[in-house]
């Protein structure tokens, strides 16, 4: 009799969950430094509704996350950016 189960090598593997950038782009030597008055650098890592991408689609570590967001609210708050865009 025939066994019917694939045979695990034949069965092909997705190779995209495995590529990641392994460097946060806000780290490292030649880095820029995060601050609020730095409208050009927050906007790379604002939607075009407003809202803050999330670390998983920048790559950006979660330190640098936590001062990206603290730096683009404070920059809403001084009304340098948009809360909300339309």
């Amino acid at each position: 009799m025939k066994n019917f189960l694939p045979n695990i090598t034949q069965i092909p593997v997705r190779g995209s969950f495995l590529k990641r950038k392994s460097s946060c782009p806000l780290s490292g030597e030649n880095a820029p430094k995060i601050d609020y008055k730095d409208i050009k650098l927050l906007k790379k890592y604002l939607s075009e509704r407003g809202k803050i991408i999330p670390s998983r689609v920048t790559s950006v570590s979660a330190k640098k996350q936590r001062e990206l967001s603290q730096a683009v609210k404070r920059a809403r708050f001084m009304a340098l950016l948009p809360y909300k865009m339309d």
